[in-house]
């Protein structure tokens, strides 16, 4: 065969596989966009509705002084040198509240966890970590132990009871190995501190028996409706503990069944870039995803459709990053954090942001890395590559209630 030949025969390919990306993107449009999304929608409505008053609250009239920054919380940062290197400071990477709401952890690759009382902005533990390169960190639903994860491929729990050595480092109670990239996030299973799941590089999501150290199932990998990128983000159903969700490299969101390990439930598809975070709605019937591509969207787990999407326009088309996202109680509002360091506030029903906490008094002065709203919906913490914590209130409160 001659050399002009095989070049015709190279184009002719690459102009069948183009048409059939061209395909595939429009069937994906269409699954995003049907005759029955407009009545999802105004069930949507409803449902937040319904579940605002289920729970005894109403959805929130948001203004600028709805949210107040009441406690700045700085610990993280590293020791002086000296010389033209001067301070060194690490930046806050993950977060999480206790279930009581008064204790937040956080996690910067200082190589230490540290443990805060939200009431008083005073360090009650700063645990020593065997890898400095920590990505993110989770309590126990009972408030008695730690996990943390990153670039270890290790996911570490630590007892916060247990007697430190004479350095005052607090021994690990278990380690977690298994993954074979590094460990993007992790969360315990409600209500159980036996259990956690684990998300990785090795594109993978993995649920353990921290008791044995074991892993009890596998998510991804070998198995074909898995993801074929890093997994950046999980998140657990708090109706239905049997249920997550993951975000990926692959720009798709994917729902899992512990029950099942071999098969995704559902892909969810609309991004163009990395999908960062995800978060279920409080009702557990949907779920929320930020992403590099600069949106945040809402999905429902049972059709499969994208319900909404949360953008703001930027003239340079060069939109920043999603880094973390999280819901109010009510499912109402839906808090957002940007590399540029905006924290956005959108209305979950009309898709319009209400609020940025980038341009209040005392915002941060970095990237929003986490951010996550305490188990009673009082307050927000946000996280940033400033090195600080940063504690909101709502309803003008100076204090978290």
């Amino acid at each position: 065969m001659s050399v002009a030949e095989l070049k015709e025969r190279h184009m002719a390919a690459t102009e069948t596989v183009n048409a059939l990306r061209e395909r595939l993107k429009q069937k994906r449009l269409l699954l995003l966009d049907t005759d029955g999304l407009s009545w999802e929608l105004r069930s949507m409505n409803l449902a937040v509705a319904t579940y605002a008053r289920s729970q005894g609250k109403t959805p929130l009239t948001f203004g600028p002084t709805d949210l107040v920054c009441c406690r700045n919380l700085q610990g993280h940062t590293g020791k002086f040198r000296g010389g033209l290197l001067g301070m060194l400071t690490y930046e806050v990477y993950s977060l999480d509240w206790t279930a009581e709401k008064n204790r937040i952890v956080s996690a910067s690759q200082d190589g230490r966890l540290i443990v805060w009382n939200a009431l008083t902005s005073q360090k009650t533990h700063a645990i020593k970590l065997p890898c400095a390169w920590v990505m993110t960190c989770a309590f126990s639903p009972s408030g008695l132990s730690v996990a943390c994860g990153g670039l270890d491929s290790v996911c570490s729990i630590f007892n916060l009871n247990s007697p430190t050595d004479k350095d005052g480092n607090s021994p690990v109670a278990r380690m977690l190995s298994g993954h074979k990239g590094y460990v993007s996030s992790c969360q315990y299973v409600p209500d159980e501190d036996t259990h956690l799941i684990t998300s990785s590089g090795d594109q993978t999501c993995v649920l353990w028996d921290i008791t044995t150290g074991l892993r009890t199932s596998v998510f991804g990998g070998e198995f074909q409706s898995g993801h074929t990128a890093d997994v950046l983000s999980v998140s657990i159903n708090g109706s239905n503990s049997r249920m997550f969700v993951s975000g990926s490299c692959d720009t798709t969101a994917r729902l899992w069944d512990t029950r099942v390990a071999s098969r995704a439930v559902r892909t969810f598809h609309g991004h163009e870039g990395d999908v960062n975070s995800v978060k279920f709605f409080p009702d557990g019937n949907r779920f929320g995803t930020g992403s590099d591509d600069g949106t945040c969207r809402l999905f429902d787990i049972r059709t499969g459709h994208q319900l909404q999407v949360y953008q703001q326009q930027h003239g340079d088309n060069d939109a920043p990053h999603v880094t973390s996202i999280a819901f109010s109680i009510s499912g109402r509002l839906l808090f957002a954090g940007y590399s540029n360091g905006d924290c956005y506030v959108w209305d979950t029903l009309l898709a319009k942001m209400v609020l940025d906490l980038g341009s209040l008094q005392n915002s941060h002065g970095g990237r929003i890395s986490c951010l996550g709203l305490s188990s009673d919906g009082s307050a927000l913490c946000t996280g940033s590559w400033d090195t600080t914590l940063k504690i909101w209130a709502f309803g003008g409160h100076r204090r978290v209630i």
